[in-house]
């Protein structure tokens, strides 16, 4: 079998008698009974903000965590903050991350996010073959409207509902108490979203991160493009009509 080598991914184990409670009182949704598959997640400031996003999954004795590898050690360093007298540890694995939109090797997982992202696999190295083309994941991404870690989703700065977590299944209002859970609860429940991600079509490019102005306003910033699209973060009561991300001319996506 054939798959693309995610090879800015890491995998990080959770093991020790106490790691569900311990996960289940820090991330925004539950790890799933073993078997059943990958969950998509995030670890919070107290404040709500976000710190890093995540795949985890369940195995006999441990749980294991496809995470970014520019955000690995900020993750352990943030999740080790809170272990205190809990019976856990956390370590780095040699397990690989293998991803691709074909036929699904034996042991694959469904990406949760979003049906085109296709299967994730996890295995030593040569587990897979590599496939014969890449896969452009940056436009499925765009198109799909789904953020990436340290380029749309911005450590201490994203709130996830903005980021549009609740559609990528990433956070679960009916589970128990979370680091962050009365922010994400408050903005869900009793705030309308003003800013968050959105899909625009763009003409010419500029560099991610790049402010977006509307009449001489700042009102957001321009991340990912691919084919002529982007996605942006926006202030929704001032998108719309021409928008401009230095030389690059912006309007909302149909």
């Amino acid at each position: 079998m054939k798959g693309e080598r995610a090879r800015d991914r890491s995998v990080l184990e959770v093991t020790g008698e106490d790691r569900l409670d311990f996960l289940k009182g820090l991330v925004s949704r539950d790890v799933l009974p073993p078997g059943e598959g990958l969950a998509y997640a995030a670890l919070l400031t107290p404040q709500g903000k976000y710190i890093c996003d995540f795949l985890m999954w369940q195995e006999a004795d441990r749980v294991l965590i496809d995470v970014a590898s520019g955000a690995a050690a900020r993750l352990v360093q943030r999740m080790s903050l809170y272990r205190l007298r809990a019976k856990v540890a956390l370590a780095p694995t040699g397990l690989v991350v293998w991803r691709g939109l074909d036929a699904p090797p034996d042991g694959a997982m469904a990406d949760p996010r979003h049906p085109a992202l296709g299967w994730r696999f996890y295995g030593e190295e040569g587990a897979l073959q590599e496939a014969d083309t890449a896969t452009d994941w940056d436009a499925l991404r765009v198109a799909h409207l789904i953020p990436e870690t340290d380029r749309e989703l911005i450590a201490d700065d994203t709130y996830i509902l903005e980021a549009g977590f609740e559609r990528l299944g990433g956070v679960d209002f009916r589970k128990g108490c979370y680091v962050g859970q009365e922010v994400t609860a408050r903005m869900k429940h009793k705030t309308e979203l003003r800013k968050g991600l959105v899909r625009v079509e763009v003409s010419g490019t500029a560099p991610p991160g790049t402010e977006i102005t509307s009449e001489g306003k700042a009102i957001g910033r321009l991340f990912t493009q691919a084919g002529g699209q982007g996605i942006a973060w926006l202030r929704f009561d001032r998108a719309g009509g021409e928008m401009a991300a230095g030389e690059a001319r912006l309007r909302l996506a149909e």
